[in-house]
């Protein structure tokens, strides 16, 4: 192979170029004779795609959200915390669930039925293709429920990086965050409270004073999923305040799991924050104090009676007494008793003129006997508490009260008349109602339908009881003639069958005959109609003569 010679020496790039060739001065002249061809294009076009993302493309930022919220006032400020962040950050937040793009779902795990929605909601949204992000304590307590399989999570604790979770779900993409907010090892209250929010009511601020609570109570499942106490510092709360009242709001509510152990955690107590509250609280506003349980009142009773008697603070107080027993307190673990709940009560009734004090009562605890009911039935009784809720015990997963034996849910000996009338929805029993129009489950014995039974309710629920009949009741049958057949129409008196008798009687002619029959019918109605044209016309011909006539007659007068 022969070798390449590298004798011929190279001239510079510059001496390359030849005599004849377009020197730089010549093309840049060239240049200014080019007249560019303007290409039209629709503007209206072009503008609409350069403000339009591609249409396969998805862009975080510019969705509508559709946020439900369920459970205590704790729940509802988170909800209006994330709502704030998505708002600031662009997305809208829509009050029509169905013209939403993403569902975010804040649930409270308290009680079954409050579950159930929730449960329900997330097959009702992915029905529809909706994009989903749960938050709230159901998901934080249990994440691993069958049916919170492959959904994005945002935990309790976690509410400032909704933007984030949410961005991700968008995109296609699954998204759990249920870790806890911590300082050199230390528990935090949460999310900071600075953050943008929208409120529900512009006028009312719902602020967090603590997360958590100190108590181990058997039936509480918010415990797994709020954990411990932990408080937010005085200054950050009342700082938050401040800010509430810069923006119009006149009425602050303190919540929390325990609002009464507040500080507990930080070395300071509840009527430390509240006395600073007090201070930045402008004329015409109001504070008003959350729910607290017994233990951790009981020795600020003096400082709170003085608290609740100030002229910007609502004379009311929540404070749960679940039961009158102390034998099912101490099956609850409230570590308190009766008399203790009894001491504050009338200390503050005493201190506090027309205090309004609110309570809860837990029915059909796991052990609970009539007797154990009956002496909650005299505490009411006796303080006539002017608001009170009560509720159903559900067993809820993880608690130790659910492995408890349960109080078979039985109204004893009580004997019913009921009207049944219809089918359940699962098909298993017929419905009945008694004479206060109360729903009573009956076997589906067809001989029951549409009569007056007697029965013995042996079971009750929320919306519903089951009763037996009676072996020997008689079976009373309220109509004097036979019911119609489904479907079959009523009304067909005499009269009426009278006036259709031609009809129907045509109706088994030869096809022919009904034809004629038609078509003389037909020829009766188009005469009919002429014969209005007609009418209709003479009339309208004679009102304009008459009209012509008065014209003339004015004209030559």
């Amino acid at each position: 192979m022969p070798s390449a010679s590298c004798e011929t020496l190279l001239d510079d790039i510059e001496d390359i170029v030849s005599q004849e060739d377009s020197k730089p001065q010549h093309r840049h002249f060239a240049r200014k004779q080019v007249v560019p061809k303007v290409r039209k294009r629709n503007t209206q076009k072009y503008l609409q795609e350069e403000n339009s993302p591609p249409s396969d493309s998805t862009i975080p930022g510019i969705q509508k959200i559709w946020i439900r919220t369920w459970g205590c006032s704790h729940n509802n400020s988170d909800g209006e915390y994330m709502a704030g962040q998505l708002a600031a950050y662009g997305y809208k937040i829509t009050e029509n669930a169905s013209d939403a793009d993403l569902w975010l779902l804040n649930s409270c795990t308290v009680k079954n039925p409050a579950e159930d929605h929730f449960r329900n909601s997330i097959k009702k949204a992915q029905e529809e293709n909706k994009k989903i992000v749960l938050a709230g304590c159901v998901p934080q307590a249990q994440p691993r429920q069958d049916y919170l399989k492959g959904l994005s999570i945002i935990g309790v604790q976690q509410i400032d990086r909704v933007v984030e979770v949410v961005e991700e779900t968008i995109k296609g993409h699954s998204v759990r965050l249920l870790g806890q907010k911590k300082d050199n090892g230390k528990r935090l209250g949460g999310a900071p409270l600075d953050l943008p929010k929208i409120r529900k009511n512009p006028l009312i601020e719902i602020i967090s004073i603590n997360t958590g609570c100190l108590n181990a109570c058997t039936y509480c499942k918010t415990k797994h999923a709020r954990g411990n106490l932990a408080s937010y510092p005085i200054d950050e709360l009342v700082d938050r305040a401040k800010q509430s009242f810069q923006e119009g709001v006149c009425e602050i509510w303190l919540t929390s799991e325990d609002t009464g152990a507040y500080g507990r955690d930080i070395g300071t107590s509840l009527p430390a924050l509240l006395w600073k509250l007090v201070e930045v609280i402008p004329e015409g506003a109001m504070l008003r104090l959350g729910m607290t349980n017994p233990p951790y009142i009981l020795e600020h009773l003096e400082e709170m009676a003085k608290i609740l008697n100030h002229p910007r603070v609502y004379a009311f107080l929540h404070i749960p007494v679940q039961s009158a027993s102390d034998t099912v307190l101490m099956e609850m673990k409230r570590e308190y008793c009766v008399a203790d709940f009894k001491r504050v009560v009338d200390f503050l009734k005493e201190k506090v003129p027309g205090i309004t004090i609110a309570t809860d009562i837990i029915c059909g605890f796991p052990g609970e006997t009539n007797e154990d009911f009956q002496e909650t039935v005299k505490l009411v009784e006796e303080y006539k508490f002017p608001s009170l809720f009560i509720n159903q015990f559900y067993p809820r997963p993880g608690t130790p009260a659910a492995k408890m034996e349960q109080v078979p849910a039985q109204v004893v000996g009580e004997r019913q008349q009921v009207l049944v009338t219809e089918e359940s929805f699962d098909s298993k029993f017929y419905v009945a109602h008694n004479r206060f129009y109360e729903q009573v489950l009956v076997p589906k014995n067809p001989t029951f339908m549409g009569k007056m039974v007697e029965v013995d309710i042996y079971e009750s629920g929320k919306h519903f009881m089951k009763g037996q009949p009676v072996s020997d009741a008689k079976v009373y049958t309220p109509s004097i003639s036979k019911p119609l057949a489904k479907g079959e129409v009523s009304g067909l008196t005499e009269e009426f069958r009278s006036r259709l008798g031609n009809h129907l009687t045509s109706t088994s002619r030869p096809s022919a005959t009904i034809r004629r029959g038609s078509a003389s019918s037909r020829m009766v109605l188009r005469l009919q109609r002429l014969h209005q044209d007609c009418a209709l016309r003479m009339s309208v011909g004679l009102a304009l003569f008459a009209l012509l006539c008065a014209f003339f007659v004015k004209v030559y007068n």
